[in-house]
Parts: C-alpha cells; structure tokens; sequence
C-alpha cells in the first residue's frame, strides 16, 4: 500500500490540494489556502518525477512560505478596503468637523457630520472655538482631532 502511495503520489497531492481547498472555503482565514498551495507545487513535482521525500520537502517549503510571508499581506489588503466600506467611526477619521467650544487636550465639543461630540485636541494646543478640525482617530467616545489647515467642505449643520 505505501510502495502504490508513493509510486501515485500525485494523485495524494492532488487529493490533499482538493482538501485543504474545500477547508479553506468553509474557513476564510487564509491559512488552509496557502497550504494547498504548497500541495499543488508539491502535484507538479510528483509529475516531473522527484522523489517523495523531495516532494515532502517542497510541500512544506511552499506552505510555510506562503504562511509567513503572502498570508500577512493578503489579510492586510483584505482588511483595508475602499472608502466607501468604512464602517462606524472608521468612516469619521480624517472628516472635517466644526469646534463647538475650546478644544484642549482635555476637553472639548465638536460636531461632525449633525452629531455632537467629545473631543480633545491631538497635540495639546487649545483650538479655538468655531474653528475647523480634522478627526485623526476616535477614542471610546471622544474625537481626537486637530487644526484643520485650509478651507476644506464643512460638515451639514
């Protein structure tokens, strides 16, 4: 039985390729994907004829390179995505917003968009009341925010 696994590695690679795709659809966390991967270079070593434990060598070789240096970046790109995809308060960072009160590092009130809120100022400088802010990232419920340079569009009142 070894002696005919050996002999038609192939088809094992193929059947392990098949799995661990079928694994990866029902998953979605790119780590079976590149495994698979390393099963399909390891398929076409097997039909030019390598040895097994050269093909062993190759699947292993492929799979934890594609774990440790493709699967980073795809999930990178895979989480950032367009603009328009923001959700929550991913959407509100970098919007234009109007100081309703002095902003300091400590307090403050803005209003982005129609909604009023928390806010205090990401270098430490008071920022004027009536003055236009940028939204660098939200903390819990409070903007941090910072001195928006030129006119720029102001958020509906």
């Amino acid at each position: 039985m070894l002696d005919w696994l050996i002999t038609n590695s192939w088809l094992v690679w193929l059947v392990l390729f098949l799995l661990l795709a079928i694994i990866e659809m029902m998953t979605l966390d790119l780590l079976f994907i590149m495994m698979s991967s390393g099963a399909l270079v390891a398929l076409f070593t097997a039909l030019l004829g390598w040895p097994f434990w050269l093909q062993v060598v190759v699947f292993c070789v492929v799979a934890l390179m594609m774990v440790l240096f493709v699967r980073p970046v795809a999930l990178r790109h895979l989480r950032r995505g367009p603009r328009e995809q923001a959700t929550n308060v991913e959407r509100l960072i970098g919007e234009q917003a109007l100081a309703l009160e002095t902003v300091t590092d400590h307090s403050g009130m803005v209003k982005i968009g129609g909604d009023t809120w928390t806010a205090r100022s990401s270098d430490g400088t008071a920022i004027p009341a009536g003055a236009r802010v940028a939204v660098e990232r939200i903390e819990g419920a409070t903007a941090v925010v910072y001195p928006a340079a030129g006119p720029g569009p102001f958020p509906a009142q």
